[in-house]
Order: structure tokens, then C-alpha cells, then sequence
């Protein structure tokens, strides 16, 4: 089953708008977004929960570690390019970059506990060892923070099991940091 990569102009009216609001936001509409608008839900879900991030208690860096970690241990390659230029731009150091695409450890402690704990996440599939949260709460997190990474798992699941079954072509604005699992 091939899958569509819509634009504003052909969406279904109702992924219409979150579309523009994309644009508006990135300058363009990322392919992952033309794909979701085939569902307005989907497209409206993806939408609301990055939005709702504004609010989440980890910084822009560490939401990149989270998101970097989630794809990588999900081998989408879509997100993790995606993800890369946006971690750039954030200023997250070259050198932790470099170790999360390539699944090494993270020269810094406290984004590493961090990495560490959204990938024991997914791996036991939330029900994470008592050991697990003390690492994440002895480098200074607190219970919002598990939720945020919670909420951000939540959200790469749905765009790394899109991208893996619609084989999203990758956008131009993301292609120099092109990654294969």
C-alpha cells in the first residue's frame, strides 16, 4: 500500500489548517505532516502534542535527547534526520549528537541518565526497574519530567511507526543529516 504525501492545497479539508499552522511554523510542510493529513486525527494528534510540549519541563535540548533516543532505538531514519537538524538548531553540542546517532554513551551524565531512562522505557515497555527512575531522579529529575518523556515517547511512536509503514521520503531540509539504522 503506497501512501500519499499531501499538500495544504489537496489534504482533506480538515488537515487543512493544521498544515498551514505547520508551514507557518517550519517555513514548509515536512513530508511526515503530508503523510499524517491523509487522517485529521493523526495529523491534528501529532500537531496538538508537539504544541503541548511548549509547556513540558525539559528543555529543548534534553526534548531532542529524548526524541533522538526514541528514533534510534526505533531505527527511523526519517525522525532521526529530522530530529538532528532540529537538535542543531536548538545548540545541543555536536558531540552528544554524534553519540545518540550512534547509540554510544552521552559525554554528558545528566543527559545520558536521561537517554538511559527514555530507552528503558520503550525497552520494558514503561514498566521500568525501581533502579532505572532512581539513575533518572539522581541527576536531578522529578516525576514531570518522567511524564514529559512519557508524552514525547507517545508522540515518536506515532511518527516512527508512520514513517516505518509509509515509508516517508526524507524532506531536503533534513537530508544532511540523512541516518540509517
Amino acid at each position: 500500500m503506497k501512501f500519499d504525501v499531501y499538500s495544504i492545497d489537496n489534504a482533506a479539508e480538515k488537515s487543512r489548517a493544521t498544515l498551514a499552522g505547520v508551514k507557518q511554523a517550519y517555513g514548509f510542510v515536512p513530508n511526515l505532516f503530508g503523510v499524517f493529513a491523509e487522517s485529521p486525527a493523526a495529523v491534528q494528534a501529532y500537531a496538538a502534542i508537539g504544541k503541548a510540549l511548549q509547556d513540558a519541563g525539559l528543555n529543548a535540548v534534553e526534548q531532542q535527547v529524548v526524541f533522538l533516543s526514541v528514533s534510534t532505538e526505533n531505527e527511523c531514519n526519517y525522525c532521526v534526520a529530522a530530529h538532528s537538524t532540529i537538535a542543531q538548531g536548538v545548540k545541543m553540542p555536536d558531540e552528544v549528537l554524534a553519540a545518540l546517532r550512534a547509540g554510544e554513551e552521552l559525554p554528558d551524565a545528566r543527559l545520558q541518565a536521561l537517554s538511559a531512562f527514555t530507552r528503558a522505557v520503550i525497552n520494558k515497555r514503561g514498566w521500568v526497574a525501581g533502579e532505572d527512575l532512581q539513575a533518572f531522579v539522581d541527576v536531578g529529575f522529578e516525576r514531570r519530567h518522567v511524564l514529559d518523556v512519557l508524552t514525547i515517547i507517545a508522540m515518536k511512536t506515532l511518527s516512527n511507526y508512520t514513517n516505518h509503514i509509509a515509508e516517508t521520503p526524507l524532506d531536503d531540509a533534513f537530508s544532511a543529516q540523512a541516518w540509517k539504522a
